[in-house]
């Protein structure tokens, strides 16, 4: 079973989110844990690791890392991430939410709608790149890598 069944996000050493981000990260860790696809890959260092999965998601040293164990809590894998080729959709990311946080307090539906699409194309290339930076390390469909990048900009927010 190639999957997530358990996420743990150190948080420990930033700011406490707004009560929009925390809305954000409950809903993306509830539609993780619901729906996910999640396989690590044999390499050169090592055999595949069969799932479920334990995924702890931490900042380290400006770097992203992932610490996935198996069902019963055995070493699956860890990889360290630069945050750099986030940084930029990150930034994008949250500028667009908070318009859109605005835009539901005070807009028509027809412009919330259109900062909505915005907000979900920016959301797909943070997945997208996502992927590419998880190339070789750990496969995740389109709506996984979405939900992870949610949980990686509340990740970001203080880092």
């Amino acid at each position: 079973m190639s999957k997530i069944i358990h996420i743990e996000i150190d948080d420990s050493n930033l700011p406490p989110p707004t009560p929009e981000i925390d809305q954000e990260r409950k809903v993306a860790m509830f539609d993780l844990l619901e729906d996910n696809s999640f396989a690590m890959p044999a390499r050169d260092d090592r055999q595949v690791a069969p799932g479920p999965y334990k995924l702890g998601l931490s900042i380290k040293e400006r770097r992203l890392v992932f610490d996935i164990k198996r069902e019963d809590d055995a070493p699956a894998g860890e990889f360290h991430l630069s945050l750099g080729p986030f940084r930029q959709v990150v930034k994008d990311y949250f500028q667009i939410c908070e318009s859109y946080f605005d835009a539901v307090k005070t807009l028509p539906p027809s412009q919330i709608e259109t900062i909505d699409m915005a907000r979900r194309g920016i959301h797909n290339e943070g997945a997208r790149v996502l992927q590419e930076r998880l190339d070789g390390k750990a496969e995740v469909d389109t709506d996984t890598a979405r939900r992870l990048f949610t949980l990686i900009c509340v990740l970001h927010f203080g880092g």
